[in-house]
């Protein structure tokens, strides 16, 4: 079975394919398809581990890297030991996040039920490129219990995402019925200007660990100070490529939720990537010399990402 999708901006339309093939899985993360189409009622779907991902563009993609051109090589400690990283084209992306707190004794159905309409949001609106969501790993100080990761376009695409009807219906019907409260942060970021980057596609991005991380810095830090920490964290997550995928990162434009002024979105490859890295003498240190005397409150949290695909049932 193959599925599109398209992103299309200014300079290029992209069509994206993906073939996949029946399989069960668990009930976690996937990535999304941006898709065009606006259907009437809430499809079904069936999630299934995909089996291969073949990219097919039309008109003129010139502006894309297709290639990543860097040589890397990594010690037993998962750190960059030495390497050449050329000069890439970046494009901006727009990053939401929307973290939830279901009510107790939610059931494995009713969590189906929203999950499943959050995810199929996706076909109904323009803009989105990328998803991830599922159900939070570890207890929080917040206790929010789910968490949906979006990547959009544009700003624009973003308003739109708030006001569409199906999305406020998806809302209104399958999520606030089973939660009783969320918060939301979006920011612009900037990824590498390839297709597998923009759209978080591929073998790399199948599986692992989602690691989100809310900020609320003091008042008297926002500028040059919040800027520095946020560099230094970029630059050290830079020199652990076989742990991270891909991070993003910016400040959050959400007027309606200033209860975090700052956020980071973080694939990692595994859970125990994710362990290696949070844990690092590298990563303690940045945050003590950084961090930890201009943050008035933060929010870490993380779930897995398992391989899944769709199919219409």
């Amino acid at each position: 079975m193959i599925n599109s999708f398209f992103y299309n901006d200014n300079k290029h339309t992209v069509t994206l394919a993906r073939v996949a093939t029946s399989s069960s899985s668990k009930l976690r993360t996937m990535p999304l398809e941006a898709l065009t189409s606006t259907a009437p009622s809430f499809p079904s779907f069936r999630r299934q581990n995909p089996t291969t991902l073949s990219c097919h563009v039309s008109f003129d993609v010139s502006g894309l890297n297709t290639r990543r051109n860097r040589t890397t090589k990594v010690t037993a400690g998962s750190k960059v030991e030495s390497s050449s990283f050329p000069l890439e084209k970046k494009r901006k992306v727009v990053e939401h996040v929307c973290l939830l707190k279901a009510k107790k004794f939610l059931s494995d159905e009713d969590e189906k039920d929203m999950l499943d309409y959050l995810y199929t949001s996706q076909y109904q609106m323009r803009g989105i490129v990328a998803v991830s969501l599922g159900r939070i790993s570890d207890d929080n100080v917040e206790n929010y219990t789910h968490a949906v990761f979006m990547r959009f376009q544009t700003k624009e695409d973003v308003t739109r995402f708030y006001e569409n009807p199906f999305y406020l219906k998806v809302l209104k019907e399958h999520v606030m019925p089973y939660c009783h409260d969320l918060v939301n942060v979006d920011y612009e970021s900037e990824v590498e200007d390839d297709m597998i980057p923009i759209f978080r596609k591929g073998e790399e991005f199948n599986y692992g660990e989602e690691f989100v991380h809310l900020f609320a810095f003091d008042d008297s830090a926002l500028g040059a100070p919040v800027e520095d920490a946020l560099a230094s964290l970029e630059k050290l997550k830079k020199e652990f490529p076989s742990l991270i995928v891909q991070s993003t990162q910016g400040s959050n434009f959400n007027l309606s939720s200033k209860e975090y002024t700052h956020a980071v979105v973080t694939r990692f490859r595994s859970s125990e990537a994710f362990e290696i890295f949070v844990g690092s003498t590298e990563y303690r240190d940045v945050w003590r010399s950084k961090f930890e005397l201009i943050t008035r409150k933060t929010l870490p949290i993380h779930f897995s990402v398992d391989p899944v695909g769709k199919e219409v049932m």
